[in-house]
């Protein structure tokens, strides 16, 4: 069956060596498209140079919110509008807010957040947002741009916020922490998912899911986390990778299906 792997970090140093190995291992295990997600603008010609590299890689453009102290003082959605622009940049992300490491100001990182979900209402694209201990903030940047649509990538918060999340038509996508030993509260999450809700994802080179730990986690292992969304929703793997590709493709309804 065919998968996306909706979020990975192709640009990073851990895939320099290899990537054309990494991609045809993810191919021969029906991860036909992916989506390489930007964490700081100085990245985006590297992840654009891959995209027109490879026909089955996508990219986003978007500052991490650890990053965003470092684009306090430029035009940042003029900067996002632009580099958005290419035909194969289909998201904008991952921004957000994350309270646990307080790598940027909050101040910053909110005011981060506000310019990309404009600019998704300027692009019309939609969002891939990070958050962590930041729950109210996150959702009150969200209801402040009521017509963006997007992901919460890597859930792993409560379950009050999945429900406020999707009480808001966001999607919530899940990676390897769902095959940890401590993650029942999150496979709990992924139970009540509505099937049109749900995406896959690894945030390769993180997150190696169980049987691979310990290894650099590769987006040949979006069908190690859909096997386990699989099982956790007692269904099959064509069912998970169908509602999956499915809900990847209408969220980021600029990605073209594949041939």
């Amino acid at each position: 069956p065919m998968l996306v792997d909706s979020h990975c970090h192709l640009n990073f140093p851990d895939f320099a060596e290899d990537l054309d190995k990494v991609l045809a291992a993810a191919f021969e295990k029906g991860v036909k498209t992916l989506l390489t997600v930007n964490t700081r603008l100085t990245e985006t010609d590297h992840l654009q140079k891959i995209a027109e590299t490879y026909s089955q890689v996508f990219f986003s453009v978007g500052v991490h919110p650890h990053e965003a102290v470092d684009y306090q003082a430029h035009s940042l959605e003029y900067l996002l509008k632009e580099k958005a622009s290419h035909p194969k940049a289909i998201a904008l992300g991952e921004t957000g807010l994350d309270y646990y490491y307080d790598k940027s100001p909050r101040p910053a990182q909110i005011k981060s957040f506000h310019h990309h979900l404009q600019a998704c209402t300027g692009l019309n694209l939609p969002v891939i947002i990070h958050t962590r201990e930041a729950d109210d903030d996150t959702l009150a940047c969200v209801d402040d741009h009521p017509h963006v649509k997007g992901v919460f990538h890597c859930f792993s918060g409560t379950e009050s916020f999945a429900r406020q999340a999707l009480d808001r038509g966001f999607y919530l996508s899940f990676s390897g922490i769902i095959t940890f030993k401590n993650a029942e509260a999150l496979r709990h999450i992924v139970t009540f998912t509505p099937w049109d809700r749900i995406l896959v994802e690894t945030d390769a080179p993180y997150l190696t899911p169980v049987p691979f730990r310990g290894q650099r986690n590769q987006p040949a292992y979006t069908r190690t986390n859909a096997e386990k969304i699989a099982e956790i929703k007692g269904t099959d793997l064509e069912t998970v990778a169908r509602h999956t590709t499915e809900n990847f493709f209408k969220l980021f309804s600029k990605c073209p299906l594949p041939l």
